[in-house]
């Protein structure tokens, strides 16, 4: 299940504001992403090799988990209209197939001169962080936003 779109601009943000969604990892993501990326790694894909590593079993990519902030930080907080800037990335513990990684967005600071907000980022099996690090991405004011143009239908832009 995707994230509901929210939009909220530079205007709404205040320090502390928090967003959590989870999203459980089936095979058949890992393996999509594979397709898309071209990361093949057979850590990833292969049952019979990843069983002779020291997770035992295939876990999912690294950036997977990460792309799962970008839908927070794209469709939620801050929404529709963000421009990432940068990223950092702690990769803690691996994340399995079936799995629920719960991701949490904070916002952590506000530039007022630039409309950049810097989040928090945080990606959590259970009670183990698995995935941290910061984001900063520019977020437009409401006055510069025609909100027709936020409009998103499944599949085309």
């Amino acid at each position: 299940m995707l994230p509901e779109l929210r939009v909220l601009y530079f205007e709404d943000l205040e320090l502390g504001l928090t967003e959590t969604w989870t999203k459980e990892i089936s095979s058949s993501d890992v393996v999509g992403f594979a397709e898309i990326t071209g990361d093949r790694n057979p850590i990833h894909l292969s049952e019979h090799f990843a069983a002779r590593t020291p997770f035992g079993t295939r876990i999912a990519h690294g950036l997977y988990t990460a792309g799962l902030i970008s839908a927070v930080l794209g469709t939620r907080l801050p929404g529709p209209g963000a421009v990432y800037i940068s990223q950092t990335l702690n990769f803690r513990a691996p994340v399995r197939i079936g799995d629920k990684v719960e991701v949490i967005v904070e916002v952590a600071e506000l530039i007022n001169e630039k409309r950049r907000a810097r989040l928090k980022c945080t990606c959590k099996v259970g009670d183990e962080i698995v995935l941290d690090g910061e984001a900063l991405v520019k977020v437009p004011k409401k006055e510069e936003t025609d909100p027709s143009s936020m409009r998103v239908s499944a599949g085309r832009p």
